[in-house]
Protein backbone atom coordinates (compact mmCIF):
# COMPACT_ATOMS: atom_id res chain seq x y z
CA UNK A 1 0.00 0.00 0.00
CA UNK A 2 1.32 3.29 -0.82
CA UNK A 3 1.46 6.48 0.69
CA UNK A 4 -1.80 7.58 -1.25
CA UNK A 5 -3.61 5.08 -0.33
CA UNK A 6 -5.87 4.93 3.13
CA UNK A 7 -6.25 2.12 5.45
CA UNK A 8 -9.27 -0.14 4.29
CA UNK A 9 -12.00 0.00 7.06
CA UNK A 10 -13.99 -2.95 8.53
CA UNK A 11 -16.19 -3.22 5.67
CA UNK A 12 -13.98 -2.99 3.04
CA UNK A 13 -11.78 -5.67 4.29
CA UNK A 14 -14.95 -7.47 4.86
CA UNK A 15 -16.42 -7.13 1.24
CA UNK A 16 -12.86 -8.12 0.38
CA UNK A 17 -12.34 -11.38 2.67
CA UNK A 18 -15.99 -11.98 0.94
CA UNK A 19 -14.78 -11.61 -2.69
CA UNK A 20 -11.48 -13.67 -2.04
CA UNK A 21 -13.29 -16.96 -2.32
CA UNK A 22 -14.97 -16.45 -5.33
CA UNK A 23 -11.10 -15.44 -7.16
CA UNK A 24 -9.73 -18.45 -5.77
CA UNK A 25 -12.35 -20.38 -7.23
CA UNK A 26 -11.42 -19.19 -10.33
CA UNK A 27 -8.74 -22.00 -10.00
CA UNK A 28 -9.74 -23.92 -7.45
CA UNK A 29 -12.85 -26.21 -7.73
CA UNK A 30 -14.85 -26.98 -4.32
CA UNK A 31 -12.50 -27.39 -1.43
CA UNK A 32 -14.77 -23.96 0.12
CA UNK A 33 -14.05 -24.89 4.10
CA UNK A 34 -10.26 -25.17 3.44
CA UNK A 35 -10.93 -21.51 1.88
CA UNK A 36 -12.30 -20.33 4.98
CA UNK A 37 -9.90 -22.30 7.33
CA UNK A 38 -6.87 -20.63 5.21
CA UNK A 39 -8.13 -17.28 5.46
CA UNK A 40 -9.66 -17.57 9.36
CA UNK A 41 -5.61 -18.52 10.03
CA UNK A 42 -4.39 -15.36 8.18
CA UNK A 43 -6.76 -13.02 10.23
CA UNK A 44 -6.11 -15.22 13.25
CA UNK A 45 -1.93 -15.06 13.07
CA UNK A 46 -2.49 -19.10 12.80
CA UNK A 47 -1.33 -21.77 10.90
CA UNK A 48 -2.97 -25.07 9.12
CA UNK A 49 -2.31 -28.72 8.45
CA UNK A 50 -3.71 -29.81 5.31
CA UNK A 51 -4.04 -33.66 4.99
CA UNK A 52 -5.07 -35.28 1.89
CA UNK A 53 -4.46 -37.94 -0.88
CA UNK A 54 -1.55 -36.61 -3.46
CA UNK A 55 -3.57 -34.76 -6.50
CA UNK A 56 -6.67 -33.18 -4.87
CA UNK A 57 -4.89 -29.36 -5.03
CA UNK A 58 -3.39 -28.85 -1.58
CA UNK A 59 -0.54 -26.52 -3.25
CA UNK A 60 -2.82 -25.38 -6.18
CA UNK A 61 -5.02 -23.95 -3.29
CA UNK A 62 -2.12 -22.54 -1.64
CA UNK A 63 -0.80 -20.72 -4.55
CA UNK A 64 -4.19 -19.07 -5.79
CA UNK A 65 -4.38 -17.41 -1.96
CA UNK A 66 -1.29 -16.03 -2.16
CA UNK A 67 -2.70 -14.83 -5.56
CA UNK A 68 -5.37 -13.48 -4.88
CA UNK A 69 -3.95 -11.66 -1.37
CA UNK A 70 -1.10 -10.53 -3.49
CA UNK A 71 1.74 -12.18 -0.73
CA UNK A 72 5.03 -14.15 -1.18
CA UNK A 73 4.86 -17.47 -0.52
CA UNK A 74 7.50 -20.03 -1.11
CA UNK A 75 7.61 -23.79 -1.30
CA UNK A 76 9.50 -26.31 -0.08
CA UNK A 77 9.35 -30.21 -0.14
CA UNK A 78 10.26 -31.59 3.02
CA UNK A 79 12.30 -34.63 2.22
CA UNK A 80 14.82 -37.33 4.35
CA UNK A 81 17.70 -35.44 3.86
CA UNK A 82 16.07 -31.85 4.40
CA UNK A 83 18.43 -29.57 7.10
CA UNK A 84 17.54 -27.42 9.30
CA UNK A 85 19.19 -24.30 7.26
CA UNK A 86 17.36 -25.46 4.51
CA UNK A 87 14.23 -24.13 5.70
CA UNK A 88 15.45 -21.52 8.44
CA UNK A 89 18.70 -19.86 5.95
CA UNK A 90 22.07 -20.21 7.40
CA UNK A 91 25.35 -18.43 7.68
CA UNK A 92 27.86 -18.23 4.67
CA UNK A 93 30.97 -17.38 4.42
CA UNK A 94 32.13 -14.85 1.48
CA UNK A 95 36.07 -15.39 0.94
CA UNK A 96 36.20 -11.71 -0.66
CA UNK A 97 35.46 -9.78 2.59
CA UNK A 98 36.23 -12.70 4.99
CA UNK A 99 33.13 -12.75 6.55
CA UNK A 100 29.71 -14.40 7.40
CA UNK A 101 26.90 -13.34 5.85
CA UNK A 102 23.29 -14.41 6.55
CA UNK A 103 21.41 -16.69 3.39
CA UNK A 104 17.24 -16.25 3.78
CA UNK A 105 15.75 -19.32 4.01
CA UNK A 106 12.48 -19.95 2.31
CA UNK A 107 10.71 -19.82 5.95
CA UNK A 108 11.18 -15.56 5.22
CA UNK A 109 7.92 -15.30 3.36
CA UNK A 110 4.26 -14.11 4.10
CA UNK A 111 2.94 -18.01 3.31
CA UNK A 112 5.13 -21.13 3.50
CA UNK A 113 4.25 -24.00 2.01
CA UNK A 114 5.71 -27.06 4.17
CA UNK A 115 4.94 -29.89 1.37
CA UNK A 116 4.56 -33.37 3.14
CA UNK A 117 6.00 -31.82 6.57
CA UNK A 118 6.20 -35.65 8.14
CA UNK A 119 8.62 -37.07 5.75
CA UNK A 120 11.56 -34.94 7.19
CA UNK A 121 13.42 -35.82 10.70
CA UNK A 122 12.03 -34.52 14.05
CA UNK A 123 15.35 -32.16 13.72
CA UNK A 124 13.76 -30.61 10.76
CA UNK A 125 10.50 -30.36 11.50
CA UNK A 126 11.49 -28.49 14.52
CA UNK A 127 13.56 -25.82 12.63
CA UNK A 128 9.92 -24.44 12.12
CA UNK A 129 8.47 -24.38 15.45
CA UNK A 130 10.32 -21.09 16.72
CA UNK A 131 9.22 -19.53 13.23
CA UNK A 132 5.78 -20.42 14.04
CA UNK A 133 5.35 -20.19 17.65
CA UNK A 134 7.62 -16.40 17.76
CA UNK A 135 7.47 -15.13 14.33
CA UNK A 136 11.15 -15.01 14.22
CA UNK A 137 14.45 -17.07 13.41
CA UNK A 138 17.96 -17.21 15.46
CA UNK A 139 21.05 -18.19 13.89
CA UNK A 140 23.69 -18.02 16.18
CA UNK A 141 21.92 -16.43 18.69
CA UNK A 142 20.68 -13.34 16.35
CA UNK A 143 16.65 -13.19 16.36
CA UNK A 144 15.70 -12.24 12.98
CA UNK A 145 11.76 -11.43 12.57
CA UNK A 146 10.03 -13.01 9.72
CA UNK A 147 7.61 -10.79 7.80
CA UNK A 148 3.68 -10.01 8.60
CA UNK A 149 1.34 -12.14 8.00
CA UNK A 150 3.23 -15.16 8.29
CA UNK A 151 1.37 -18.43 7.83
CA UNK A 152 2.69 -21.90 7.42
CA UNK A 153 0.82 -24.29 5.61
CA UNK A 154 1.73 -27.84 6.04
CA UNK A 155 0.40 -31.14 3.95
CA UNK A 156 0.95 -34.45 4.77
CA UNK A 157 -0.06 -37.67 2.99
CA UNK A 158 -2.57 -40.04 5.03
CA UNK A 159 -2.40 -42.99 3.36
CA UNK A 160 1.40 -43.13 3.11
CA UNK A 161 3.30 -44.12 6.27
CA UNK A 162 6.26 -45.67 5.38
CA UNK A 163 9.43 -43.67 5.60
CA UNK A 164 7.56 -40.57 7.27
CA UNK A 165 8.51 -39.39 10.74
CA UNK A 166 5.07 -38.03 12.51
CA UNK A 167 4.79 -34.89 13.57
CA UNK A 168 5.21 -34.60 17.68
CA UNK A 169 2.37 -33.35 19.85
CA UNK A 170 4.40 -30.18 20.48
CA UNK A 171 4.66 -28.93 17.04
CA UNK A 172 1.04 -30.38 16.32
CA UNK A 173 -0.27 -28.25 19.00
CA UNK A 174 1.29 -25.24 17.37
CA UNK A 175 -1.55 -25.31 13.91
CA UNK A 176 -4.54 -23.36 14.46
CA UNK A 177 -6.37 -25.84 12.24
CA UNK A 178 -6.07 -28.97 10.84
CA UNK A 179 -8.13 -29.69 7.64
CA UNK A 180 -9.06 -32.83 5.57
CA UNK A 181 -8.92 -32.29 1.76
CA UNK A 182 -11.59 -35.03 0.71
CA UNK A 183 -11.82 -36.23 -3.42
CA UNK A 184 -13.97 -33.76 -5.11
CA UNK A 185 -17.76 -34.77 -5.72
CA UNK A 186 -18.76 -36.46 -9.17
CA UNK A 187 -20.19 -32.82 -10.10
CA UNK A 188 -16.94 -30.91 -8.35
CA UNK A 189 -14.71 -33.45 -10.43
CA UNK A 190 -16.92 -32.97 -13.84
CA UNK A 191 -16.18 -29.11 -13.72
CA UNK A 192 -11.77 -29.58 -13.32
CA UNK A 193 -12.09 -31.65 -16.26
CA UNK A 194 -13.89 -29.00 -17.93
CA UNK A 195 -11.78 -26.18 -17.38
CA UNK A 196 -8.77 -28.80 -17.96
CA UNK A 197 -10.40 -29.11 -21.17
CA UNK A 198 -10.58 -25.47 -21.54
CA UNK A 199 -7.16 -24.60 -21.69
CA UNK A 200 -6.51 -24.21 -17.56
CA UNK A 201 -2.95 -24.50 -16.93
CA UNK A 202 -2.63 -24.32 -13.06
CA UNK A 203 0.88 -23.42 -13.57
CA UNK A 204 0.02 -20.18 -14.93
CA UNK A 205 -2.96 -18.50 -12.44
CA UNK A 206 -2.97 -15.27 -14.00
CA UNK A 207 -4.14 -16.97 -17.26
CA UNK A 208 -6.68 -18.04 -15.35
CA UNK A 209 -8.09 -14.63 -14.29
CA UNK A 210 -6.87 -14.78 -10.74
CA UNK A 211 -5.86 -10.96 -9.51
CA UNK A 212 -5.10 -9.68 -6.27
CA UNK A 213 -8.91 -8.88 -4.66
CA UNK A 214 -7.20 -8.06 -1.05
CA UNK A 215 -3.63 -7.72 0.71
CA UNK A 216 -1.76 -6.93 3.65
CA UNK A 217 -3.38 -3.69 4.52
CA UNK A 218 -6.92 -6.17 4.40
CA UNK A 219 -5.62 -8.58 6.94
CA UNK A 220 -4.42 -5.53 9.37
CA UNK A 221 -7.80 -3.66 9.53
CA UNK A 222 -9.86 -7.28 9.49
CA UNK A 223 -7.92 -8.40 12.86
CA UNK A 224 -8.85 -4.65 14.14
CA UNK A 225 -12.40 -5.17 13.67
CA UNK A 226 -11.71 -8.81 14.92
CA UNK A 227 -10.27 -8.04 18.15
CA UNK A 228 -13.52 -5.52 18.96
CA UNK A 229 -15.57 -8.62 18.13
CA UNK A 230 -17.27 -8.94 21.91
CA UNK A 231 -17.69 -12.66 23.11
CA UNK A 232 -19.82 -12.87 26.44
CA UNK A 233 -19.35 -14.54 29.68
CA UNK A 234 -21.69 -17.41 28.85
CA UNK A 235 -19.92 -18.04 25.26
CA UNK A 236 -16.52 -18.01 27.13
CA UNK A 237 -17.53 -20.63 29.73
CA UNK A 238 -19.31 -22.49 26.58
CA UNK A 239 -15.54 -22.62 25.32
CA UNK A 240 -13.86 -23.74 28.09
CA UNK A 241 -16.72 -26.33 28.82
CA UNK A 242 -16.10 -27.68 25.61
CA UNK A 243 -12.31 -27.67 26.28
CA UNK A 244 -12.30 -29.39 29.48
CA UNK A 245 -14.70 -32.47 28.31
CA UNK A 246 -12.41 -33.20 25.54
CA UNK A 247 -9.66 -33.87 28.91
CA UNK A 248 -12.81 -36.52 30.83
CA UNK A 249 -13.76 -38.28 27.74
CA UNK A 250 -13.05 -41.66 28.30
CA UNK A 251 -12.13 -42.32 24.84
CA UNK A 252 -9.08 -39.69 25.16
CA UNK A 253 -5.96 -40.50 26.22
CA UNK A 254 -5.21 -36.47 26.26
CA UNK A 255 -7.37 -33.85 25.59
CA UNK A 256 -6.87 -30.29 24.36
CA UNK A 257 -4.61 -28.24 26.14
CA UNK A 258 -5.26 -24.37 27.43
CA UNK A 259 -3.53 -22.87 24.24
CA UNK A 260 -5.92 -25.06 22.49
CA UNK A 261 -8.55 -23.33 24.53
CA UNK A 262 -7.14 -20.22 23.54
CA UNK A 263 -7.25 -21.07 19.65
CA UNK A 264 -11.15 -22.24 19.76
CA UNK A 265 -11.65 -18.50 21.23
CA UNK A 266 -9.50 -16.54 18.52
CA UNK A 267 -10.99 -18.64 15.42
CA UNK A 268 -14.55 -18.48 16.70
CA UNK A 269 -14.53 -14.84 16.79
CA UNK A 270 -13.04 -14.28 13.12
CA UNK A 271 -15.52 -16.55 11.92
CA UNK A 272 -18.36 -14.62 13.81
CA UNK A 273 -16.62 -11.76 12.18
CA UNK A 274 -16.15 -12.82 8.89
CA UNK A 275 -19.89 -14.16 8.57
CA UNK A 276 -20.55 -10.06 9.65
CA UNK A 277 -21.61 -10.65 13.35
CA UNK A 278 -20.15 -8.34 16.08
CA UNK A 279 -20.44 -10.77 18.63
CA UNK A 280 -19.47 -14.47 19.30
CA UNK A 281 -22.43 -17.11 19.93
CA UNK A 282 -21.99 -20.90 20.50
CA UNK A 283 -22.85 -21.66 17.29
CA UNK A 284 -19.28 -19.82 15.70
CA UNK A 285 -17.70 -21.74 18.32
CA UNK A 286 -19.41 -24.91 17.42
CA UNK A 287 -18.72 -24.02 13.27
CA UNK A 288 -14.73 -23.83 14.27
CA UNK A 289 -14.24 -26.52 16.83
CA UNK A 290 -13.51 -29.74 15.23
CA UNK A 291 -10.89 -28.36 13.28
CA UNK A 292 -9.16 -26.76 15.89
CA UNK A 293 -9.44 -29.67 18.16
CA UNK A 294 -8.63 -32.80 16.25
CA UNK A 295 -5.24 -32.78 16.02
CA UNK A 296 -4.91 -31.76 19.89
CA UNK A 297 -7.15 -35.06 20.96
CA UNK A 298 -4.96 -38.23 21.27
CA UNK A 299 -7.20 -41.49 21.80
CA UNK A 300 -6.57 -44.45 24.45
CA UNK A 301 -5.61 -47.44 22.23
CA UNK A 302 -8.65 -49.09 22.69
CA UNK A 303 -10.79 -46.88 21.69
CA UNK A 304 -8.81 -46.46 18.34
CA UNK A 305 -8.97 -50.51 18.18
CA UNK A 306 -13.18 -49.92 18.73
CA UNK A 307 -13.03 -47.83 15.68
CA UNK A 308 -13.86 -44.36 17.46
CA UNK A 309 -12.09 -41.50 15.80
CA UNK A 310 -11.17 -37.89 17.06
CA UNK A 311 -14.20 -36.58 14.95
CA UNK A 312 -16.77 -38.45 16.26
CA UNK A 313 -15.57 -37.77 19.86
CA UNK A 314 -16.01 -33.90 19.21
CA UNK A 315 -19.40 -34.59 17.32
CA UNK A 316 -20.60 -36.08 20.88
CA UNK A 317 -19.17 -33.84 22.82
CA UNK A 318 -20.96 -30.78 21.22
CA UNK A 319 -23.75 -32.66 21.56
CA UNK A 320 -23.49 -33.40 25.30
CA UNK A 321 -21.81 -30.20 26.57
CA UNK A 322 -24.53 -27.46 27.52
CA UNK A 323 -25.10 -24.19 25.53
CA UNK A 324 -25.92 -21.35 27.05
CA UNK A 325 -29.24 -19.70 26.16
Amino acid sequence: MTSTETTPTAEQASAAFHALRAEIGKAVVGNDNAVMYLVLALLCRGHVLLEGVPGVAKTLLVRALATALDLEHARVQFTPDLMPGDVTGSQIYDPHSAEFTFRHGPVFTNLLLADEINRTPPKTQSALLESMEERQVSVDGKPRPLPDPFVVVATQNPIEQEGTYPLPEAQLDRFLFKVDIHLPGRDDEFRILQRHASGFDPRDLTAAGLRPVAGPAHIAAARTAIAQTTISPEVLAYTVDVCRATRISPAVQHGASTRGATALMAAARAFAWLNGRGFVTPDDVKAVAVAVLRHRLHLRPEAELDGVTTEGVLSSLLLSVPVPV
